[in-house]
Order: C-alpha cells, then sequence, then structure tokens
C-alpha cells in the first residue's frame, strides 16, 4: 500500500509506487501549485532516477520548467527553493524506510513541506486523476549541479557560528554517509569548514551498508573508524541527509536525541540571545533543561517536521527541530538540515577546549527507550483510548496520539506518520525507568 502523510507518500517501489503513479501525483501537483518552476531531487536509492523522471518527463508535457538537482540531501532542494523563485518542489525519497521503498516528499514556495491541509488538497487531486491536456509549448529540464556548493557557502557564512575558529581548530572528523545523498554534500561541507575528513559509505549508489536510521546501534563502522583514525568526533545521516546522529571522540554515540541540544547550547553561547525552542512531543527534555539555563524557553508541537516548522513561525523562534537528530535553523532555511547540524554542533566544539565526550557530559542527562508496535492485529485508535487508562496523576496531552508527563519523565503513544506502527517512546533519568514505562503499554495493549 501506498502510506500518504504530512510527510507526502511513500511505497514499496515494486508494488505500489510505479513510474505511472508518480505521473499521477506529478498531475495532481502542478494542478496544485501555481504558475513557474519547480525544485526536483533525489536521494541515492537505486529506484530514484527512473521515478524522477517520471515526475519531471509529465511535469515538462504539461508545460512547467524543471529544475533537476540530481542526488542531493533533501534539505539542499528546500534550500535552494528558498532562495531561488521556484514555486515550489519535489524529493523522490523514502529517507529512513529500507531500501526497496522510495516516496515522495512536496515542497511549498516558502521552502517548507507541504501543510496538512495541502496535503489533503494534493491527495484529492491525485485520487480523481483529472485526465489533462498537454502544454502547446513543451517545459524544459534545466540541470543545476551545484546546488550543494551553493549551500556550502551559505550555512558557512551562518551568523550564528564563527568560520575562523572552527577552521583554526582543524577537526579530525570521520562521516559516515550510509551511501545516501549527502555521500558527497557532508564531507564538502566538513572540508570547508577546515576538517581533515575520513569517508565512511560515502557512495551514494544507494545500497545501505547499515541500518537507514542513524541510531547507536547502526552505528558501529563510525565508532570503530573515529578511534581507529583518532578523530575528535564522528557523524552519521540518515539517506536524504535531513537527520544527524554524533560518535563522541571515544567511540560512544551519543544518541540522536543530543544533536539538536549540542548544536542548542552553541547557538546560545555564540549568540547571548533569548530564544523560543521549539520540538515536538517525543523530544527529549534535555533541551527544556538546557534552555531554562539561558533562561529561554521550549514549546512543543505535533510530530512531524512541518508542525515544528509551523510553531516556530507562531513564536518566531531561530532554531527548532526533533530529537530524531533533525536541526532546524530559521537562518538557514525552514527544515531539518545535517549540513547546518554539523555546522552547529562543531561551532560548539571550537568554543572550548573540551572534548566532546566532556561537554555531552556536563548536558542535562536522560535516557530514552524508542520501542513500536505493529499495527496488524491491533486497532492503534483504540490502543491509544486504552493507553489513558493505565497512569494516574500524569499530565496528559492528546495534541498527537496521547503523552503522559510527570516531573523528570514522560511517554508518548502515536500512530506512525510513515509506517503501519504505533511508536512508544519514553524518558527518564534513568534507562531502567523509561524501560519500565515502555513495558507496562506493551504489556497491556497485547
Amino acid at each position: 500500500m501506498l502510506i500518504r502523510s504530512i510527510s507526502g507518500v511513500r511505497g514499496i517501489t515494486k508494488t505500489h509506487l510505479s513510474p505511472d503513479v508518480v505521473r499521477q501525483y506529478a498531475r495532481a501537483l502542478h494542478q496544485f501549485l501555481p504558475e513557474g518552476v519547480i525544485m526536483a531531487g533525489r536521494d541515492s536509492r537505486e529506484t530514484g532516477d527512473i521515478l524522477l523522471e517520471a515526475m519531471m518527463s509529465e511535469l515538462s508535457t504539461l508545460g512547467r520548467n524543471v529544475i533537476h538537482l540530481g542526488i542531493v540531501p533533501t534539505p539542499t532542494v528546500q534550500f535552494m527553493v528558498d532562495t531561488t523563485e521556484a514555486i515550489g518542489g519535489i524529493v523522490v525519497t523514502a529517507s529512513h524506510n529500507p531500501a526497496e521503498w522510495n516516496g515522495i516528499k512536496f515542497i511549498r514556495g516558502d521552502s517548507i513541506f507541504f501543510h496538512p491541509k495541502d496535503c489533503e488538497i494534493l491527495f484529492e487531486y491525485a485520487d480523481n486523476d483529472t485526465p489533462l491536456k498537454p502544454a502547446v509549448e513543451r517545459g524544459m529540464v534545466f540541470p543545476d549541479i551545484n546546488a550543494i556548493q551553493k549551500q556550502i557557502i551559505k550555512t558557512s557564512e551562518l551568523s550564528c557560528i564563527n568560520l575562523n575558529r572552527i577552521q583554526r581548530r582543524s577537526f579530525k572528523v570521520v562521516i559516515d554517509a550510509v551511501n545516501g545523498a549527502g555521500s558527497h554534500a557532508l564531507p564538502e561541507m566538513l572540508e570547508s569548514l577546515g576538517c581533515e575528513v575520513v569517508r565512511i559509505h560515502c557512495d551514494p549508489n544507494g545500497l545501505f551498508p547499515r541500518g537507514t536510521e542513524p541510531l547507536p546501534h547502526n552505528l558501529s563502522d563510525l565508532s570503530e573508524a573515529v578511534l581507529k583514525h583518532k578523530a575528535d568526533v564522528g557523524f552519521a545521516i540518515d539517506p536524504d541527509a535531513d537527520r544527524l546522529a554524533i560518535v563522541s571522540e571515544k567511540g560512544h554515540p551519543l544518541g540522536e536525541e543530543y544533536t539538536l541540544v549540542l548544536a542548542s547550547e552553541g547557538f546560545l553561547k555564540e549568540t547571548n540571545e533569548q530564544n523560543t525552542f521549539v520540538v515536538n512531543l517525543s523530544s527529549s527534555l534535555a533541551l527544556e533543561k538546557l534552555a531554562e539555563k539561558f533562561g529561554c524557553i521550549v514549546m512543543r508541537s505535533a510530530v512531524g517536521e512541518v508542525n515544528v516548522v509551523n510553531k516556530m513561525q507562531e513564536f518566531d523562534s531561530k532554531m527548532g527541530g526533533e530529537g530524531n537528530g533533525g536541526v532546524i535553523l530559521k537562518e538557514a532555511h525552514y527544515g531539518r538540515d545535517a549540513m547546518v547540524g554539523v555546522t552547529l554542533v562543531l561551532n560548539r566544539l571550537s568554543q572550548s577546549s573540551e572534548p566532546i565526550s566532556s561537554i555531552f557530559k556536563n548536558l542535562p542527562q536522560f535516557e530514552m527507550v524508542k520501542d513500536k508496535l505493529e499495527l496488524k492485529n491491533i486497532d492503534g485508535d483504540a490502543a491509544l483510548t486504552l493507553a489513558e487508562t493505565f497512569f494516574e496523576n500524569a499530565s496528559v496531552d492528546k495534541t498527537d496520539g496521547v503523552k503522559f508527563s510527570w516531573n523528570n519523565q514522560w511517554i508518548h503513544l502515536r500512530k506512525s506518520n510513515t509506517e503501519p506502527i504505533l511508536r512508544i517512546y519514553a524518558e527518564a533519568p534513568s534507562m531502567e525507568e523509561a524501560i519500565v514505562l515502555v513495558n507496562k503499554i506493551k504489556t497491556e495493549i497485547n
């Protein structure tokens, strides 16, 4: 089946996301967007080429001009929409889904992913699939091979970093790009920051050598390489390069939850400005505790990048993100961006002589468990309703699924936007306390 959500469209390419289906969504997109040029890019999956060609061919048949960026990070497409006259963009990617999947992400003219209402209208157009006449004059497809370099220049000029200070440190960095869309972009970004770069899994062939999410259990190759090369830090990304995880100089994965926390601490130390940070309901308490030290506050949104961005705009937030390794910086563009993430983390590392392990140790410490239940034989909505009876003396938030919170711990249940599963996230000062919360849910629902 196709999974449709605020994250776009995803499906297994052999059975559900064929070129014909992609052309159907191209027709829908043409009807939805105003006149103008569309940016197009993809991740490195083997099926990406044929699917993106189908999308661009259909759009040009309808008279659209398309700028073809090739294999680039998803945030690079957002950046290009943001800094040009393009009225929207598409990315052929299934993000962290396995290699047999692919998908389409849709970008508005303001460089933000489609809002929920936008998705409703787009999907309605796709379902109706009204026949459209080819344009009298076919549109053109223009290649742009310099998009990554343009974004690197903009990122290195961010006002909240000290580029010269970073470059003077000549950090040795290992980057694991999972053979995805960031295989060239991230090493080039790091080199522009004056780093000595060691590349692993940086061949954008779409053959993912590890689990696609940059979770600790998928980073053994990176940890070994950091130790072998005596590197200052290791970075890992997902296939479309919007999520970032960190490995310390000791070879220890810090957990993707702490990417945003480290980046935010560097931002606060550099700018000395008040800020309202925005994160989703499933992100760590560590950022809230850090923000309190600097006299700042944290607001929470429903899960989903566009939900975080919308709330950032509502509160004029300069920085936000998600605990899955997603860093969003308003000055760069409104989207999760691993290139921005590595720049901000290295800026934090350059602010003192301490190694990354010591900087991490001094942050507020929490342990999180991320689990899930398959929804094959479970009704997700019924499970969420049942869960409301499990806990007492908790603050309950139903913005997105149901979240139970206490002073220093919480558990959040929600249906995934991208997979047929019920996600169960819990956080507490110790792993044991977090596991107790998760096991209570799994035992009661099963």
